[in-house]
């Protein structure tokens, strides 16, 4: 009885894109809301927000579904911080840390300046 109640805790209710924060937020039906950036989410990383505007709940109450992108997201993944298959997350995340300012990247480059910076590549010898 205990896990079937855990189970209806995590079921979606309702769902709408709020233009206001530019989130998608979902309704649960333990009374939580979760709320997410849409470009975070494949297949939801760029769309407009009329694109967002219907949002269909599954009869499961486990998925939602964008009709105007053709997109789906399965609510357990959502709840585990999951907004696309593995291989998208880690893409997604792949250029996250191209982006990523620290202080010691910021170090470490301006160190390999002082050096003279990255190697240039070797030019391939001309024919004679």
């Amino acid at each position: 009885m205990l896990l079937h109640a855990r189970r209806l805790a995590r079921l979606a209710v309702s769902a709408r894109y709020d233009r206001r924060v530019g989130r998608v937020v979902v309704a649960l039906s333990s009374g939580l809301e979760i709320a997410f950036k849409p470009h975070d989410a494949q297949g939801l990383e760029s769309a407009r927000p009329a694109q967002l505007a219907k949002i269909e709940i599954s009869p499961s109450g486990l998925g939602l579904h964008f009709p105007e992108l053709d997109a789906d997201l399965y609510l357990p993944a959502l709840l585990h911080g999951f907004l696309g298959t593995r291989q998208w997350m880690a893409s997604a995340m792949g250029k996250a840390g191209e982006q990523a300012a620290s202080e010691q990247k910021a170090a470490a480059a301006r160190a390999n300046g002082r050096l003279g910076g990255r190697p240039r590549k070797a030019r391939p010898l001309e024919a004679a």
